[in-house]
């Protein structure tokens, strides 16, 4: 099976489990655009991280201008024209409204991103299966009324389509951006694992010497701990364009070698595309079972609830259904014959059961509005109060997983209706389980066995 049929039958096995993914309020939609189109490499960075000048020298031409100021504003795809047809750009308008590409979501996000958003296609053969996506360098005092729209977020996207995420630094600037700060410590980590986060320090042929180096290099990793809180810095590419640079100097040419090391793994992208949709399926769908797991639990509190509350009632009920209407006899004189002694007798008809029935059925009718009004309402408040029981979290990875979910489910728990209690979410979570253990691990496997 090619990797196109392969990709069809996930999408075609993921498409199963829309219903689950609509009724618990999660959007198929972003799960789905992972499985469209060709492998994407995200490239980030500040106004003179020389992310343009990398991508001229990757694709062999000047296909994007280069600056030690801002030169372009709009996040441009560079990809191979389809079908070999000629080289142009695509408004980001016609990006967003094709169904055949992972863009319509974005269109949430305005005009002004869409006018700032396009693809350039060009003649290139290492494109065929793989988009450079250039992004505006990211500023130091900015914000989203600035840009006119929220840039945080589309990143976000895009880093979660993305195979790698490239994140360049200058030596001027190593990591004091506050966008860049933003970014590291908050947006890529929730939507890019750190597997597919490539640190990048560029220009390093500006530094005046060697100490100069060091000491641009260990300002990066001091800030990079800070952004990213650990402790362990992840590995560091140190780069140069010898194409624009003064590179005379023989001490710069053994930093060539990290370059090309530098632009096949970015080359290489399409390479872990499959395994990159894999894991996000399997996220995804774990997520919500996870989720579904917190609404199955408070679908079985409140169930505890209801069956308690209708116990007192059916007491009640049998209560009011033998003596209610002897009692509304000694006060009012009427009805003339009460159930209770017409049994003894041996009277009793249909005329004699109705007012018992009445009498029998308003403690259940009191108790399903109490129940719908105030008692629903009460476990919903203590549950949104204190989620953190509602789901096992007997691992590390399983805490972690809640702590990303615990809005959502809390924002899940309070849409919940009454009715909920009656709600299959044993089911549903029971599916999606399933299909994460035999529909797609068939998938890991098949991968591995080609690797």
């Amino acid at each position: 099976m090619n990797a196109n049929r392969e990709r069809q039958s996930i999408r075609k096995k993921v498409g199963r489990l829309a219903p689950i993914f609509q009724k618990y309020g999660r959007n198929l939609e972003t799960l789905e655009s992972i499985l469209k189109w060709k492998s994407m490499v995200l490239i980030l960075g500040n106004f003179s991280s020389g992310k343009s000048t990398l991508i001229n020298e990757l694709l062999g031409g000047n296909i994007q201008r280069t600056g030690q100021s801002p030169t372009d504003d709009a996040f441009t795809l560079i990809t191979a024209a389809e079908n070999n047809g000629e080289p142009g750009v695509v408004p980001g308008s016609t990006l967003v409204a094709d169904e055949n590409l992972p863009f319509t979501g974005f269109k949430e996000y305005g005009e002004n991103f869409i006018s700032h958003f396009r693809m350039q296609t060009v003649n290139h053969p290492g494109l065929k299966d793989l988009a450079i996506i250039d992004t505006p360098g990211m500023l130091d005092a900015v914000t989203e009324k600035d840009r006119g729209y929220d840039y945080d977020k589309v990143i976000g996207e895009l880093a979660r389509m993305a195979d790698l995420v490239l994140l360049m630094f200058d030596p001027h600037k190593a990591g004091t951006i506050r966008e860049v700060y933003n970014i590291i410590r908050n947006t890529l980590p929730e939507n890019a694992g750190e597997d597919r986060v490539v640190f990048v320090m560029s220009r390093i042929d500006e530094c005046d010497n060697l100490g100069d180096l060091v000491r641009s290099y260990g300002t990066l990793c001091w800030n990079l701990s800070q952004m990213t809180g650990r402790k362990d810095i992840p590995r560091i590419f140190l780069t140069y364009a010898p194409g624009v640079s003064n590179d005379g100097d023989e001490r710069l040419r053994e930093w060539l070698q990290e370059r090309e090391e530098l632009k096949q793994r970015i080359l290489a992208a399409p390479d872990l595309r499959f395994s990159h949709m894999l894991q996000h399926i399997d996220k995804q769908v774990g997520d919500l079972a996870m989720m579904v797991e917190a609404a199955e639990t408070f679908s079985a509190r409140a169930g505890s609830l209801l069956a308690r509350t209708m116990r007192v009632t059916a007491i009640l009920a049998a209560t009011g259904f033998l003596f209610g209407d002897l009692l509304i006899k000694a006060i009012i004189g009427w009805p003339a014959a009460p159930l209770l002694p017409a049994l003894f007798r041996g009277a009793a008809d249909g005329k004699t059961l109705i007012l018992p029935i009445l009498i029998a059925a308003a403690p259940f009718v009191l108790s399903i509005f109490w129940f719908r009004r105030y008692g629903f309402e009460a476990l919903r408040k203590k549950t949104i109060t204190d989620p953190d029981d509602m789901v096992r979290t007997d691992t590390p990875f399983r805490r972690h997983q809640w702590q990303r979910l615990r809005g959502d489910t809390i924002k899940l728990i309070s849409q919940l209706a009454p009715t909920t209690v009656f709600s299959p979410h044993t089911r549903a979570r029971e599916k999606l389980l399933r299909f994460i253990e035999r529909e797609l691990q068939p998938y890991y496997h098949n991968h591995a066995g080609r690797g």
